[in-house]
């Protein structure tokens, strides 16, 4: 054990070399890593600033080791909370281990005569003490990290939710690692009512399968917002497990907010709907759903129904929309309706196959049916009531 001179002698010295000592350990970390080379200015700035704070930390502790874990803390306090979005913890630790390395090398020449072995050890213990604290900084930085990402995308969610798509959305929206490309939406329910665990657990699930998905739990509603330039079916395949029972709506092809928001919004709808359709596949699209979804007062969903499967048809003109309305008032019955408007069987039937070959609405098909009698239906409301006015 060194002398009580021996130490104060060790600790002048130490207090001189540590602007040296700084600047040494600078220099070799730009030796050492390419990364270090490759930050910007403010960011190397960042790591002198708290290679100087661990060297000057040191001192402090090599003079009250007492106060080791303030110590150590005041290190990383040095520096903006922004360290941690630019360095990884693995650079960081980098860092500590060059700023030991290059404290332990020029030990000898600060070190009193019969203090070089305390000094050694010193630097030793005080490492372990800078890695712990280093650790612990970056988990509390991922931690907060982690809570505002969880604030801010069930805000964006939400916005999607509601269709509430304003000027600070896509920032938002950037901020989690979105970016405009082709999306898929799915809507299902949870397998019942989830507890904060479960709820980590299960956008930790759904996140194996698509990296940087956007995961609304709106009570027992679960939301999956993921982009995906490719794959779709499969990625839907890999989603599917995590839905609880019940039906799984996926929404119309979207690529800008504006149009997810659209999605989202259609696929909820449809997901409210889905119980009207008792033969409806797992998932189901959205707009598969649209006559259950106009029975539940989806107006966004009325129109679309009357655009895709009524306007087309009448506009054709011809005898077309005639020939399908004719049909289906009478009860999908070609032989009545070929009655009704005076032609043979065959003629209705042709003109049907014209319709489906045109539009791909197959009348002669149960479900394509139905989905054209409530286009019909409504169609024909909207332009009575525009004749009225």
């Amino acid at each position: 054990m060194a002398t009580s001179a021996a130490r104060s002698e060790t600790l002048r010295r130490l207090r001189a070399a540590t602007g040296r000592l700084a600047t040494a350990a600078l220099r070799q970390l730009d030796t050492d890593y390419p990364w270090f080379r490759a930050l910007p200015a403010q960011e190397r700035s960042w790591v002198g600033t708290v290679a100087q704070a661990g060297i000057s930390s040191f001192v402090a502790w090599f003079a009250d080791p007492q106060r080791s874990h303030r110590s150590a803390t005041e290190v990383f306090a040095a520096a903006p909370p922004e360290l941690t979005r630019s360095v990884s913890l693995q650079h960081t630790l980098s860092i500590v281990r060059t700023v030991v390395e290059v404290v332990e090398t020029h030990s000898d020449e600060f070190a009193s005569p019969g203090s070089e072995q305390e000094v050694r050890e010193a630097i030793l213990l005080y490492s372990r003490e800078i890695a712990f604290s280093a650790a612990e900084v970056y988990a509390r930085a991922a931690e907060t990290r982690g809570a505002w990402d969880a604030r801010l995308e069930a805000l964006v969610v939400d916005a999607l939710v509601r269709g509430e798509v304003d000027d600070d959305l896509p920032s938002r929206a950037a901020a989690l690692g979105w970016k405009p490309g082709p999306t898929l939406v799915l809507v299902g329910l949870t397998d019942g009512a989830l507890g904060e665990v479960q709820s980590a657990d299960l956008r930790r699930t759904i996140r194996r399968s698509a990296p940087g998905a956007l995961v609304g739990i709106h009570g027992e509603d679960l939301i999956v917002i993921s982009r995906a330039d490719e794959g779709h079916e499969d990625l839907v395949a890999a989603l599917l497990p995590a839905f609880g029972p019940g039906p799984v709506v996926r929404g119309p092809k979207a690529v800008t907010l504006i149009e997810v928001a659209r999605a989202t919004r259609a696929a909820v709808a449809g997901v409210i709907a889905a119980p009207a359709w008792s033969m409806a596949p797992r998932p189901v699209g959205a707009d598969d759903l649209l006559p259950e979804r106009v029975l539940v007062g989806d107006t966004a969903a009325r129109e679309r129904l009357v655009s895709i499967a009524y306007d087309p048809i009448v506009q054709a003109g011809g005898s077309l929309s005639e020939t399908v309305a004719t049909y289906l008032d009478c009860g999908r019955s070609l032989e009545t309706a070929a009655r009704t408007m005076f032609v043979h069987p065959n003629t209705v039937r042709y003109r049907l196959k014209k319709v489906a070959e045109m539009t791909g609405w197959d009348v002669l098909a149960h479900r394509d049916a139905h989905v054209l009698e409530m286009a019909f239906a409504l169609g024909r409301l909207r332009d009575s009531s525009r004749e009225s006015l």
